[in-house]
C-alpha cells in the first residue's frame, strides 16, 4: 500500500467521523458530543453593598444579605375519614407578631341579607283537585297557603242557657237551683285540608303531605279570645299562611289538593328573591 492510498483512507474515516459526531446530530436536533463535559455554572447568591453617605464626609458603607426563608410548617394531611388534631405553630414561620396591630378587616355582616322572597305561582280555589306540573329551577322555595273553613269546628249555632228549677209544689220551695242547657243543632262540622306535593318523574311518590297545624278550628283564631283559669282573656293570633320550607328544587312538581267544608283556600309558591335578579 503506497503512501497515497494511505491518505484516501485517513481522509475517508474523517469524513465518516464528521457525519457521525457533527452533521447527523445537528439535523436530528440533537447537541454535538464532542466528548468533553460541560459544566454548568450554579447561581450565588452575593451580599447586596449600599454606600451612604456621611454628614461628616465619611462613607459608610453597609452590607446587606438575602435573608434565607425559614422552613414553612408542614401541612396538614389529607383527610383520612378520621378526626385530625390542628396544632398550633411559631407565628414569626409566617412572619406574624402579636406585638404590632393587625389590618382592619372588613365586617363581613356590613351588607345586610336579602331574605325577601318573590311569589313565581298561585293556585286558588275551593274543591278538591289536581294541578297541572309546573317547573321550579331554584334549589330552595316555600309554599305559603291559607284556608277559609266554614264554620266553627262543633256544633252549629250552639249556645248555653240557664233555667231555674223549683221544688215540688206541695213543698213550697221556689227557686232552689239552676240547669244549663245547650241549645242549636248538635251536627259536627270538620273542616279538613291537605295538599301532597308530588313528583311527576314518579307518580306513585307523596314528597311531603301537608295539613295545617292545629286543624281549621277558627274559634281559636284573630278575635276570639280564651279566658279559662286565667285572669284576664288572653288573644289567640292567626296562624295563617302556613308555610312550608322545601331545601331542593330544581325540578318539576305538581299538587293534589283535598278539601271538605272550605269556603276558599290560597297556595303560593315562593322563591328568594335574589335568585330572579
Amino acid at each position: 500500500m503506497d503512501k497515497k492510498d494511505i491518505i484516501y483512507m485517513v481522509g475517508a474515516l474523517g469524513i465518516i467521523l464528521i457525519i457521525a459526531l457533527v452533521i447527523k446530530p445537528v439535523m436530528t436536533g440533537q447537541p454535538v458530543n464532542t466528548g468533553i463535559a460541560l459544566s454548568t455554572p450554579q447561581p450565588t447568591v452575593s451580599p447586596v453593598t449600599t454606600v451612604y453617605p456621611d454628614v461628616t464626609g465619611q462613607v459608610i458603607t453597609l452590607v446587606t444579605t438575602i435573608p434565607v426563608p425559614t422552613s414553612m410548617p408542614t401541612p396538614v394531611p389529607t383527610w383520612d375519614k378520621n378526626v385530625s388534631s390542628v396544632v398550633f405553630v411559631d407565628p414569626s414561620t409566617y412572619g406574624v407578631s402579636f406585638n404590632q396591630s393587625l389590618p382592619a378587616g372588613t365586617r363581613i355582616d356590613n351588607i345586610p341579607v336579602n331574605r325577601s322572597l318573590t311569589t313565581i305561582a298561585k293556585i286558588e280555589g275551593q274543591y278538591s283537585g289536581t294541578t297541572q306540573v309546573m317547573n321550579i329551577p331554584f334549589p330552595y322555595w316555600e309554599l305559603w297557603y291559607t284556608v277559609d273553613p266554614f264554620a266553627d269546628m262543633g256544633g252549629k249555632t250552639q249556645s248555653m242557657s240557664s233555667t231555674a228549677v223549683s221544688g215540688p209544689k206541695q213543698s213550697g220551695q221556689q227557686g232552689i237551683g239552676s240547669a244549663q242547657v245547650m241549645q242549636g243543632s248538635f251536627s259536627v262540622n270538620m273542616p279538613t285540608f291537605s295538599i301532597q306535593v308530588m313528583d311527576p318523574d314518579d307518580p306513585n311518590r307523596i314528597i311531603r303531605t301537608i295539613t295545617p297545624p292545629g286543624g281549621l278550628d277558627s274559634a281559636l283564631w284573630t278575635g276570639k279570645t280564651a279566658s279559662g283559669d286565667y285572669s284576664a282573656s288572653v288573644a289567640i293570633l292567626d296562624p295563617r299562611p302556613w308555610k312550608e320550607k322545601f331545601y331542593e328544587g330544581n325540578k318539576a312538581y305538581f299538587f293534589i289538593v283535598n278539601t271538605h267544608a272550605i269556603n276558599s283556600y290560597g297556595i303560593e309558591i315562593r322563591v328568594p328573591s335574589d335568585y330572579i335578579k
